[in-house]
């Protein structure tokens, strides 16, 4: 499977042959190559941007991941808290607990930042502590979203004119490389659904 940029990191739960495995997957910067072992099912939660794990730095897990030791079928350990694996259903149930132990823990400048506030802080220390926090620069974050925003587009069947105007970029050959370079697809292949499988949800295209 294509896996494609994003700006969230998150957890992945999956099981294969009888074995559970539970990993920490982190933002990416660029498309890659995602292994689905045959036979394994998954469980994925994607966490906001601005929020991160307390024991592990965002910027670490850029275009990487970590897996995690002692895990089991039922349970696994992050930060020193045992926690039970969860289902489809248990997603929100196990963020909650996350946050109220001090596991998750939010920036409040990203916040601020992404709801269009400007900090009074000067601008080098806003970028400084939105990389620290996210590890992406703003420009690299809002130019993933509007990349993953394009295909959702273009699957639905948008026209690459539209979407250019709709999402402004430059012209048809930005969109292009935009889209070569973090979702690994071409405008063509995304309308047309070819290219193989991809690590992207397509079937709610916004502009938002």
């Amino acid at each position: 499977m294509t896996s494609v940029a994003g700006v969230h990191w998150g957890l992945v739960f999956w099981e294969r042959e009888g074995r559970a495995y539970t990993s920490i997957t982190g933002p990416g910067t660029r498309t890659a190559t995602a292994p689905v072992p045959e036979g394994a099912t998954f469980v994925g939660i994607e966490f906001a941007l601005g929020t991160s794990l307390r024991a592990v730095p965002t910027p670490a897990l850029v275009d990487g991941g970590v897996e995690l030791p002692d895990v089991t079928r039922r349970n696994f350990r992050l930060d020193g808290v045992r926690l039970e694996t969860p289902g489809p259903d248990d997603a929100e149930a196990l963020v909650d607990r996350l946050v109220r132990s001090g596991v998750v823990v939010r920036c409040p400048l990203v916040t601020e930042v992404l709801r269009g506030h400007r900090p009074a802080i000067s601008a080098r220390t806003v970028e400084r502590r939105f990389r620290a926090a996210t590890g992406l620069t703003q420009g690299a974050a809002r130019q993933i979203e509007r990349a993953r925003k394009a295909s959702a587009l273009l699957a639905a069947g948008i026209p690459v004119t539209d979407v250019v105007s709709r999402l402004e970029y430059f012209d048809a050959p930005h969109l292009a490389r935009s889209l070569r370079r973090y979702v690994g697809r071409t405008a063509r292949q995304l309308r047309d659904g070819t290219g193989g499988a991809i690590g992207l949800d397509l079937a709610q295209p916004t502009t938002s």
